[in-house]
C-alpha cells in the first residue's frame, strides 16, 4: 500500500519521480524474454499446457510489477492479490527500466524453471548477460539490476504457495482413482496414459471469480448411447467431421495443434500478443501491462478448465466413438490425458480474444505466423473473436471434442479474461473504465451459424441475452454467457437482444440459424 499511496500523491501533484519512465523505451527486451520463455517450454521436460500457462503468468505479473514504479497510470497490484508483497522503487531514485525489466524476467525465468538442464540454463543466463553488458555503462545499472531481482524473488516466493509449485515434476498423480461410471472419463486411446494434473483446478488463481460460478459452466449435455439423443449427435459429429475433412479444415485442426514439443496453446496466444506488439511497436510500459494481463489471464483459464474438467469428468469422443459407432476409429490429433468438458485450448483462446480485445479493439486485424509456412500458415484473421472461432472448430476437427466442449469453453474463457480486465482496472490511475469503449458494440461470429454464435463487445460488462423469433415470441434466454445455443431451435431468423450487467439493452440485432 505504500508505493500506492506515495505514487498517487506524486502523480496528482505533477511529480515525475523519474526523468525517464517504462514508456519512453522500446520494448524489445520483454519481447525478447517471452519469446524465450517459449523456447523453453518447446524445448524443457515437464511444461504441459496447465503448466506452461502458469509460467506465463508468473512471468507476466513478475515484469508488470518490476516497472509498475515507472508506468505513471498503474499502480502495483500488491492491494488486489492476497498475499502479495513486493519491493517498491525507491522513491527519488532513477532507475533504468529496461535493465529492471532484464534481470527480473531472468530471475524469475530461471527460479520457474527449475528442473532445465544446463543447455536451457545457459540459454537464459546468456540473453541476460548480453543485456546486461548493454546496460551496464548507465549510471543507474546496478539499482535497477537490484529492483528487477528483488522483484523477481518476492513474486516467486508468492507462487510456491499457490499449489502449482513445480508442476513440471508430477504433472500425473499415481494415488489419482477417475470416477468411475456410465459417460466417465478414462485414459484414451493410443497412448492410455494417466490423468494430466487432476488436482490443478484446486490452485490459487489471481481473481477468485474465476472458479466460481457462473465461470464454471453447468452440465454438459445427458450422457445417453441412445442413436436419437442429442450426445449421440455430439460424438457422431465427430466422427463425420474427421472422416470428411477438407485439406483447410486439416490445415486448420494441425496448425492450432500444439500438442508435445511445441509452444502449448498458452504460448502460441502470447506469441500472438509478441507478434502485435512488434508490429504496433508498442513501448516497454505498454508491454509489460499487456503480457502480464494476457499471462495471468492463461494461468486463470487453464485454472478454471482444469476446475471444469475434473468436476464432470467426461468421457472423450474416441472412448464413445470406438464404443458406440466405429471400434478401430481414431482421432487426427492424439486425444490428450484428461477429461473432455470444456476444451482447454478453447479456453485459453476465449480469455485471450477477451484480453485482447480490451487492449487493442474488437476489429483489430492481425497475421499470426507462430507456425511460420506450416500447415497452410501465416494465417490472418479480421479480429481476435475470429482466431478464437477457429481455434475451437480446429479441436472438432481434430476429432479430440464434442462441439459443445469447444464453444462453452470459450465463453468461459472470456469470463476469465473479463475478470483479469477487471483486476487491471482497480489499479489504473485515473480511469476507472480504463480500457473499457465509450460506446458499447456488439458483434456475432459467426452469422448466419448452424447452432452456435459467440458473442463480441466492448464498452459495458456483459450481463444476458434474449432471444426472440420474428413474431415476438421468446425463444430462450442465458445469463452470463457470451454465447448464443440455438441446438435444437428450427432454422430461421431470430432478435437476439444483449442486456448489460445492470439490465440495460445495449444491442438488438438479427441472427440467422442455417
Amino acid at each position: 500500500m505504500r508505493k500506492i499511496y506515495f505514487f498517487t500523491l506524486l502523480l496528482f501533484a505533477g511529480v515525475s519521480l523519474n526523468a525517464q519512465n517504462a514508456y519512453s523505451y522500446d520494448s524489445q527486451v520483454a519481447q525478447d524474454w517471452f519469446n524465450r520463455e517459449l523456447y523453453l517450454i518447446k524445448n524443457g521436460a515437464g511444461f504441459s499446457p496447465p503448466v506452461a500457462s502458469r509460467a506465463l503468468g508468473y512471468s507476466g505479473l513478475a515484469l508488470y510489477e518490476a516497472l509498475v514504479g515507472g508506468m505513471p497510470n498503474r499502480m502495483s497490484l500488491e492491494s488486489q492479490l492476497p498475499g502479495l508483497t513486493v519491493t517498491d522503487a525507491a522513491l527519488g531514485t532513477s532507475y533504468h527500466w529496461p535493465t529492471v525489466a532484464n534481470n527480473c524476467m531472468a530471475t524469475i525465468i530461471d527460479s520457474l524453471w527449475g528442473n532445465a538442464t544446463a543447455v536451457l540454463k545457459d540459454s537464459i543466463h546468456a540473453l541476460r548477460d548480453r543485456y546486461n553488458a548493454t546496460y551496464m555503462a548507465q549510471s543507474s545499472y546496478a539499482v535497477s539490476k537490484t529492483l528487477g531481482e528483488a522483484v523477481a524473488q518476492d513474486i516467486f516466493a508468492w507462487s510456491m504457495t499457490d499449489g502449482g509449485h513445480q508442476g513440471y515434476a508430477h504433472n500425473t498423480d499415481p494415488t489419482y482413482v477417475p470416477p468411475t461410471g456410465p459417460g466417465m472419463w478414462v485414459p484414451t486411446p493410443p497412448a492410455f496414459a494417466m490423468a494430466v494434473q487432476p488436482h490443478w483446478g484446486d490452485n490459487r488463481p489471481f481473481v477468485a471469480a474465476s472458479v466460481q460460478s457462473p465461470v464454471i459452466p453447468t452440465a454438459p449435455p445427458t450422457y445417453s448411447t441412445d442413436t436419437n439423443s442429442a450426445f449421440y449427435a455430439y460424438a457422431y459429429q465427430v466422427y463425420a467431421t474427421v472422416n470428411n475433412l477438407s485439406q483447410a479444415q486439416h490445415n486448420i485442426a494441425m496448425y492450432w495443434a500444439d500438442g508435445g514439443a511445441t509452444v502449448t496453446p498458452p504460448g502460441h496466444s502470447i506469441s500472438i500478443l509478441t507478434q502485435c506488439i512488434d508490429v504496433e511497436n508498442k513501448d516497454l510500459g505498454w508491454a509489460a501491462y499487456a503480457y502480464a494481463k494476457l499471462g495471468m489471464s492463461q494461468t486463470d483459464a487453464f485454472i478454471s478448465c482444469w476446475k471444469t474438467k475434473y468436476t464432470y469428468n467426461l468421457m472423450r469422443p474416441i472412448t464413445y466413438i470406438r464404443a458406440n459407432i466405429d471400434s478401430t476409429w481414431l482421432s487426427l490429433i492424439g486425444t490428450p490425458p484428461f477429461p473432455e468438458y470444456t476444451s482447454g485450448h478453447s479456453t485459453q483462446s476465449g480469455a485471450m480474444t477477451s484480453v485482447m480485445n480490451d487492449l487493442l479493439g474488437t476489429t483489430y486485424g492481425f497475421t499470426d505466423n507462430t507456425n511460420g509456412a506450416l500447415h497452410g500458415g501465416p494465417r490472418s484473421y479480421a479480429c481476435f473473436d475470429e482466431a478464437a472461432y477457429e481455434t475451437a472448430t480446429s479441436r472438432l476437427y481434430g476429432g479430440i471434442h464434442y462441439e459443445f466442449s469447444d464453444v462453452f469453453a470459450i465463453t468461459l474463457g472470456k469470463m476469465v479474461g473479463d475478470n483479469i480486465n477487471a483486476l487491471f482496472e482497480t489499479v489504473t490511475v485515473g480511469a476507472a473504465n480504463a480500457g473499457i469503449a465509450e460506446q458499447p458494440t456488439v458483434q456475432f461470429y459467426p452469422n448466419p451459424t448452424t447452432n452456435f454464435s459467440l458473442i463480441s463487445y466492448s464498452g459495458f460488462r456483459f450481463g444476458k441475452t434474449v432471444v426472440y423469433d420474428l413474431t415476438g415470441r421468446l425463444v430462450l434466454e442465458s445469463t452470463n454467457t457470451a454465447l448464443v445455443d440455438l441446438m435444437g431451435v428450427p432454422a430461421g431468423r431470430y432478435i437476439v437482444k444483449v442486456y448489460d450487467a445492470k439490465g440495460m439493452n445495449v444491442s438488438n440485432q438479427q441472427l440467422q440459424k442455417l
